[in-house]
């Protein structure tokens, strides 16, 4: 398993206190040489194999840990019998099973694990009993805690993982709800400002064409196109004061009569029907329906040449309710359908619909009219 660099340098330290400890027991052995020896010997290859197996990868990690097992625990074995450094010998063998722990599957560090205490093969069995039982408390607390050291390790790294995927999408649901914004206030300069903008253009030009023959005429659209620039600015407002606070509007009805008034003022005769009975609509339901209908009368005053509009608002016994805005003009081009990607103000309701469960279509007939519907839960 993969370890940090912290279990490597305290397995080094373990190793170079277990080495000292084998030179301090070989200055009363009758072979000193031999044990510093050997207790160098092993101690360089435990200190050199660990950080060189675990950047191998698997399984071929677990082959040369295998083959490095085989050859530490004999070496182990020989320090610990032909040498008196015993204690020294013992704590250089706990280092290999903590290593067997780190590089090894469980079952195989188990193993050598149990084989510790066969260092002690050489004594009668009483001797045996108890060394051997010492040492295998010792090789198992020693893999227990090595193993506990490792989940935990495992465990901050997983956390740090999962932290840095949370601030990935803490980003991206940042990012989303400010294309969401965006996408809303686009929605509403369109569909609210570029509403009373279109209205205020059409009532400029009609004043300067009956204004050399109509001037008290001209002086009434006039006036009515400051209104509507009075409209805009508070539309305006409106959307800041969204910004800051939830918007109020009034009820459906109530707006969708403004509006057919508004529209049959700048000079296309409209009408309002409401079919079924009228009930609360969620927010997102009826500023779906409200735009649709300020969008629909606004392309009919723009390119219908219409002579007249209905708008026909329907509490269907389903469930849904539709919104439909008629007109007898000559048709939208197929470029204003909703295919053409510059067709912003459809795009919008598309979007508006879609956000509060719903969808808009436009049928169009060239030379027929032309019927915008929109239908959404509520």
């Amino acid at each position: 398993m993969p370890h940090s660099g912290a279990v490597t340098r305290a397995l080094a330290v373990l190793t170079l206190l277990a080495l000292l400890t084998v030179v301090v027991e070989a200055t009363d052995d009758p072979h000193p040489l031999l044990a510093v020896a050997l207790g160098v010997t092993y101690a360089a290859h435990a200190l050199l194999a660990l950080p060189w197996l675990a950047r191998q990868p698997v399984p071929r990690r677990y082959w040369l840990a295998a083959g490095h097992v085989c050859l530490q625990l004999p070496l182990g074995v020989l320090l610990f019998g032909a040498t008196g450094a015993g204690v020294g010998a013992t704590l250089l063998l706990l280092v290999l099973v903590s290593q067997s722990v780190l590089l090894l599957p469980l079952p195989a560090a188990a193993l050598v694990t149990a084989a510790i205490p066969l260092v002690h093969l050489g004594m009668s069995w009483a001797d045996f009993a108890r060394n051997g039982l010492g040492a295998l408390g010792a090789a198992v607390f020693t893999a227990v805690v090595t193993a506990l050291l490792q989940r935990e390790q495992r465990a901050r790294g997983e956390l740090a993982e999962a932290n840095e995927r949370l601030r990935g999408y803490a980003a991206q649901a940042e990012e989303l709800a400010t294309t969401r914004e965006r996408n809303r206030l686009a929605r509403d300069i369109h569909d609210g400002l570029g509403h009373h903008l279109t209205v205020v253009q059409m009532q400029v030009q009609a004043a300067r064409a009956v204004l050399p023959t109509d001037p008290g005429r001209a002086d009434e659209v006039l006036a009515k196109a400051q209104h509507q620039a009075s409209e805009a600015l508070a539309e305006v407002r409106r959307s800041v004061a969204t910004l800051r606070e939830p918007r109020t509007t009034p009820p459906l009805r109530t707006a969708l009569e403004a509006l057919v008034a508004e529209v049959s003022a700048a000079g296309v005769p409209a009408t309002l029907e409401v079919v079924g009975s009228e009930r609360p609509l969620p927010a997102e339901a009826e500023e779906s329906l409200f735009r649709s209908a300020q969008e629909g009368l606004t392309n009919v005053r723009k390119h219908a040449g219409a002579a007249s509009a209905r708008v026909t608002l329907t509490y269907g016994a389903d469930g849904a309710v539709r919104l439909a805005v008629r007109d007898d003009g000559r048709g939208l081009p197929a470029r204003r359908r909703g295919e053409d990607p510059g067709a912003f103000g459809l795009l919008g309701l598309r979007e508006r619909a879609a956000r509060a469960g719903g969808q808009l279509s436009v049928a169009s007939v060239p030379g027929g009219g032309t019927e915008l519907l929109v239908e959404v839960p509520g």
